[in-house]
């Protein structure tokens, strides 16, 4: 079942993210996020109108996804910085194309023209989910992160939401 994210599900989420924080490249974070900033961010994000989803399985949260403004200059008002992220356990099964399709859907009834995403390199997964979603790759920045000693790429990758 995908359905709105509300604060009350912050704990569920950090609870999901955090092993990408503690163990992966995949976020650039480097430290947990608490239930109470995980409801925060949620918060902020359902504040500005725009879309926080969660799916379930089995009565459990087992992903996020949601759109935040892409950058603060009033240019880019219409353009959106899109997430997803599954339970480690989750993937396979095709929940994060649902999930991130109604994300999409969501998107196109908004105002955002446009929606970017990030995907720290490698990782096929995630780049065959954009690819299958209608994402193209827009360019690669090479070495922008550093995390666990080592550097690493960061793909761009755009969707056409009009």
């Amino acid at each position: 079942m995908i359905r709105d994210a509300t604060p009350d599900d912050a704990a569920a989420i950090a609870a999901l993210y955090n092993p990408y924080v503690r163990d992966t490249v995949i976020t650039f974070e480097y430290d947990e996020v608490s239930c109470e900033d995980m409801g925060a961010r949620i918060a902020k994000v359902l504040g500005l109108g725009l879309p926080w989803i969660v799916v379930e399985d089995a009565e459990r949260v087992v992903g996020f996804a949601y759109a935040a403004p892409y950058r603060p200059r009033a240019a880019y008002l219409h353009s959106v910085e899109s997430t997803i992220y599954l339970a480690q356990d989750a993937g396979g099964r095709g929940l994060g194309r649902a999930l991130y399709g109604e994300l999409l859907e969501r998107l196109k009834s908004s105002d955002a023209h446009s929606a970017i995403s990030l995907v720290a390199l490698p990782n096929d997964a995630s780049m065959g989910l954009h690819r299958a979603l209608g994402f193209r790759e827009v360019g690669v920045l090479r070495e922008v992160g550093r995390k666990f000693d080592q550097w690493i790429d960061v793909a761009y990758l755009q969707h056409d939401l009009t």
